[in-house]
């Protein structure tokens, strides 16, 4: 079947949730398989998803294909790692079409930074314009530990290539009590001194994992009032179509993020929903609501068809998510992360 092109007898209506929030905002998991094992994301012995239960490039091409004709401006490539998907450049080089014609206004993708060397120039050919990269800690054993068996030198390495090729770093940090929060000023600094802005993240309850989340929860607003004792943080009114909070550095001169799932939730302004590598549409990270986007493929759907079971769990989105942390308590849904896609 030929990739959906935005023709529709429904129209360009927007997709507007049940709570007048229109989602502009899809990330798009193409794999579930990841290089990295990450302690605070899945188990150290995964078992991953059967390739024939994973959406084909053709069907991740039609699904984001009808979002983007719904209203959709952005798109995030998000996995697992989606740098080791098979053939995932075919893929960007598919969805830059809608770059093209400015139906999108932009094109990019969350990575861990270990093949960015050899992707980032022909992601930035196909008009990607910046990634995110996945960077807790600037210490290497630090850094093989929280991956279990990671090279930080390779990620590096791959920040350096997606500069080189003209590509707008930010740096995701999961902030995490005993092992990297006295290390998150450095982190920043170097950061900033490399005019990489950093986005701070709370560790999020998703998914079963050997460690006990509560041990390494830390409240960014705990981190900010000790940035704040030294640095001078001011407010910034900026969006980049996700959950963050800006602020900028005076001493350093750039940007911080903090997404805050936990401490502060950022529901009331959420136009984001997520497809996973199988197809499920969920659109909240924090429910266990789901949308089979898989199996109306597979039978055969029309555009129009595909277009009214989007509208229908856009519609559906809950007003927000559910999160906490606690000790003993199960996490806030089974997905792993890395499933669901980042």
């Amino acid at each position: 079947m030929t990739p959906y092109d935005g023709s529709s007898s429904q129209g360009p209506r927007a997709l507007v949730d049940g709570f007048g929030r229109t989602v502009t905002y899809l990330r798009l998991s193409v794999t579930d398989r990841c290089d990295l094992r990450c302690v605070y994301c899945m188990a150290e012995h995964m078992t991953f998803l059967p390739k024939a239960e994973v959406l084909s490039l053709e069907e991740l091409d039609r699904v984001a294909s009808a979002f983007v004709a719904l209203g959709t401006r952005k798109l995030r490539i998000t996995g697992g790692e989606p740098l080791m998907r098979k053939g995932v450049m075919g893929l960007f080089e598919n969805l830059s079409r809608h770059l093209a014609t400015g139906a999108l206004d932009e094109l990019t993708l969350t990575t861990n930074g270990t093949r960015l060397a050899e992707f980032a120039q022909p992601l930035a050919a196909l008009g990607v314009t910046r990634i995110n990269v996945s960077l807790d800690t600037l210490k290497p054993d630090l850094f093989r530990t929280l991956t279990r068996g990671g090279d930080l030198a390779k990620v590096v390495g791959g920040i350096d290539a997606a500069q080189a090729a003209g590509l707008k770093v930010k740096l995701n940090a999961v902030a995490l009590k005993d092992n990297n929060a006295a290390e998150i000023p450095e982190l920043i600094r170097w950061a900033h001194r490399r005019g990489v802005d950093v986005t701070l993240i709370e560790t999020m309850p998703m998914g079963e994992v050997e460690v006990d989340r509560t041990d390494e929860f830390i409240s960014l607003g705990e981190v900010r009032r000790t940035l704040e004792s030294f640095w001078t943080l001011t407010d910034l009114p900026l969006s980049t179509g996700g959950p963050a909070r800006y602020v900028e550095v005076a001493e350093t001169g750039g940007r911080l993020g903090f997404i805050t799932p936990l401490s502060h939730n950022f529901c009331e302004s959420c136009n984001r929903v997520r497809l996973t590598c199988t197809g499920t549409l969920h659109t909240c990270l924090g429910r266990e609501d789901a949308c089979d986007l898989r199996a109306l493929l597979r039978a055969g759907a029309s555009d129009a068809e595909l277009i009214a079971a989007i509208r229908g769990a856009v519609d559906a989105k809950p007003m927000g998510h559910d999160f906490h942390i606690e000790r003993a308590a199960r996490p806030a849904v089974a997905r792993h992360m890395s499933t669901t896609g980042g």
